[in-house]
């Protein structure tokens, strides 16, 4: 049975900067999730958006790491793996073309993970593969998501 699940957006952008002898655009924009903090996102700074704020890529990014680390949690809690922390370090390529298309062509995931069984090691860490299996942020991607998990005990 597939079920379906609905997530809305709003997007406010106001071309507050813009002169016709300009040829770009003031990147900075407002996304809106009902209930949730706005945030304010800008292009990444190699494509002259505003450093400070997050960006596309950034958001995307995080959305890996962080859709992973809760699979991974699901996975372990099924096989009654205590975690006791959880740390990632991960770094994403993104390759663009002189006509300014481009797209990411891998991600690197990092995990540290501290477990309370020293005995589990060896499936704590196997899990990794089980949980990028689940993940719906990487099930959605077209480019590798590799894992080089490590995995210690406290």
């Amino acid at each position: 049975m597939i079920f379906k699940h609905l997530f809305k957006v709003t997007l406010n952008w106001l071309n507050n900067v813009h002169t016709p002898s300009q040829k770009q655009y003031y990147k900075s924009h407002r996304i809106s999730i009902s209930g949730k903090p706005e945030m304010m996102i800008s292009a990444a700074k190699a494509f002259k958006g505003d450093p400070e704020l997050y960006n596309p890529e950034d958001l995307l990014l995080s959305s890996l790491v962080s859709c992973h680390m809760m699979s991974y949690l699901y996975v372990c809690a099924q096989n009654n793996i205590e975690v006791c922390s959880y740390t990632d370090h991960a770094e994403a390529i993104l390759e663009t073309k002189a006509d300014g298309s481009g797209r990411f062509t891998k991600v690197t995931l990092n995990p540290a993970v501290v477990i309370s069984d020293p005995s589990q090691k060896e499936l704590a860490l196997a899990l990794h593969s089980k949980a990028n299996q689940l993940c719906f942020i990487a099930n959605s991607c077209n480019f590798p998501v590799i894992h080089q998990a490590t995995c210690s005990h406290s």
